[in-house]
């Protein structure tokens, strides 16, 4: 069999199934499809977006719960040589629509329920051409719905009599993907991805996994965060099978494992603390082969307790940042030596500890982490601003014949052991890390101030040993009477997900600032602290 060319992400799929068409590919609920039967349905969709006249790098939102339909959605899209935007459906509509604008995306493909939410914003779908229904749902939409874009029924907008496997016109340069991840100053950023970045990832990560067609994959994380798109690329890289989940509680996850025989999960921390806690059958956990941390520092009595609980499973601790897609893991065999490091470099990457003038700090001396690779991403969508600081040349080491590479200064903190192993150490930013997620402590200010009940806000993340950091809101009364904390803490969640909406409120009469006037969040930081 003559092996093609990976210059498409969803090539990964196509010689998965000229390798394994009659396995199993995806399983949703009581639905399994192979990889014949999905990669059909993916040429379809692509088919169907060209009839209806997507162009080459024109954004497709998928507003989407995990479903069969889901995946065909994206790897449709990259199919048809289009950009496909996973949307996290967690956000509020606003938040939503704020998205599909920034990106300026011409199709979307979501649930009735869901677009006839999202159509109540103001220009909530101003860019949309198209919109793709899936499933039933409520007769109403037309009666909300504007005439400014085209609706199209799943079923119809697939084509069941294509035959010629889709000729994309992309280079695995071009982009793939943008996936929205909050940013420093209170809007999300879409960082860009190109097929290079998502096949060489599928790659690196099945590679040191030791994945096999053997693996049976549970997809848990959302697809629209880097760890959880990675589920799909690493398995279909090796044509092993995924169990599509939408995480409801901890049992489903054990009720899942022992359903599909599971033997891999990639999970965050504080998914890892409710798992770990668990009554998992024998044959259940002695099937697990690995499973991975991302999104934070697992808390070490909870590894002990994974451990015990599957006796047979490698861990795997990971580190990555959206930017590079994947970056670090370390080794399981070092993990009883060294259980607080995040390892090396992960295949087809460098990760170097840099000092501010760009040359390589002595072990023990704390830097900032800079990936090189294939797997950094194009930058910021439609944001130089911020793409030039982040992604840049290293210093000193560009060669006076060669164009510059760029790097991904990841802004974290790390120090190298003797040997090489990195240690996380903190973030240079103000970003909080909690649940999995980077939340942006102006987003949830801006909220706060929204409700017109705050003078001063100051979001700021403490150490939390489940979270990784809870969200703490210091605030003073925007009257003379005492702050309404129940009443604010209801309007913050009617505006943001769970995740992003404060655990506590802390109320002063007025917040420290500095000598600029700018709100003093070290001397905050420390009075949480203490």
């Amino acid at each position: 069999m003559k092996r093609l060319m990976r210059s498409n992400v969803c090539h990964l799929l196509e010689q998965a199934a000229e390798s394994r068409g009659g396995a199993a590919a995806l399983t949703y609920k009581d639905t399994t499809c192979s990889y014949d039967e999905l990669w059909h349905r993916v040429c379809s969709f692509a088919s169907g977006l060209a009839a209806i006249g997507l162009a080459r790098n024109d954004r497709v939102a998928i507003l989407l719960e995990k479903r069969i339909e889901t995946i065909v959605a994206i790897f449709g899209t990259a199919a048809a040589g289009g950009v496909f935007v996973p949307v996290n459906t967690q956000l509020r509509p606003q938040q939503v629509a704020y998205i599909l604008a920034d990106c300026n995306v011409s199709v979307l493909v979501t649930t009735h329920e869901r677009f006839a939410e999202l159509v109540k914003q103001p220009d909530g779908c101003a860019s949309v051409a198209h919109v793709v229904l899936v499933g039933d749902g409520p007769t109403d939409v037309d009666e909300i719905a504007t005439q400014s874009f085209a609706r199209h029924d799943w079923a119809s907008l697939l084509d069941p009599n294509v035959s010629p496997r889709p000729q994309p016109v992309t280079i695995d340069l071009d982009m793939a993907a943008i996936l929205y991840t909050s940013g420093s100053t209170g809007k999300p950023k879409g960082v860009v991805l190109s097929h290079r970045n998502l096949i060489v990832g599928g790659e690196s990560v099945s590679q040191y996994l030791e994945n096999t067609s053997n693996d049976t994959i549970l997809s848990v994380l959302p697809l629209s965060f880097d760890a959880g798109l990675s589920q799909l690329t690493t398995a279909f890289n090796v044509a092993a099978h995924v169990v599509l989940m939408n995480y409801l509680l901890p049992a489903d996850v054990v009720r899942l494992c022992t359903k599909h025989s599971v033997t891999g999960i990639t999970g965050v921390p504080p998914l890892w603390i409710q798992l770990a806690d668990q009554a998992w059958p024998i044959e259940t956990a002695a099937r697990l082969r690995y499973f991975a941390n991302t999104g934070g520092r697992m808390p070490k009595s909870t590894l002990d307790k994974l451990r015990q609980r599957f006796p047979r499973a490698l861990p795997y601790l990971m580190y990555g940042l959206t930017e590079a897609f994947r970056s670090t893991y370390l080794d399981p065999a070092e993990v009883d030596r060294r259980p607080d490091s995040i390892g090396k470099a992960i295949p087809n990457a460098e990760v170097m500890v840099l000092r501010p003038d760009g040359s390589r700090c002595a072990p023990g001396e704390e830097g900032e982490l800079v990936h090189r690779g294939p797997l950094v991403a194009m930058g910021y969508w439609n944001d130089p601003g911020r793409t030039a600081e982040r992604f840049r040349s290293i210093v000193g080491q560009e060669a006076g014949w060669r164009t510059p590479e760029v790097a991904v200064f990841s802004g974290d903190t790390v120090v190298a052991d003797e040997e090489g192993f990195l240690f996380f150490v903190g973030r240079k930013d103000d970003m909080i890390k909690t649940s999995g997620y980077r939340v942006s402590p102006t987003e949830v200010e801006e909220v706060a101030y929204g409700t017109g009940l705050v003078r001063d806000a100051v979001a700021l993340g403490v150490e939390d040993p489940i979270l990784g950091q809870r969200i703490v809101l210091v605030a003073s009364p925007a009257g003379d009477l005492p702050l309404d904390q129940a009443g604010l803490l209801s309007a913050i969640r009617l505006q943001l997900p769970q995740y992003m909406v404060p655990a506590s409120v802390l109320e002063m009469s007025a917040l420290p600032t500095t000598p600029n006037g700018k709100f003093d969040r070290v001397s905050l930081r420390q009075r949480l602290a203490s």
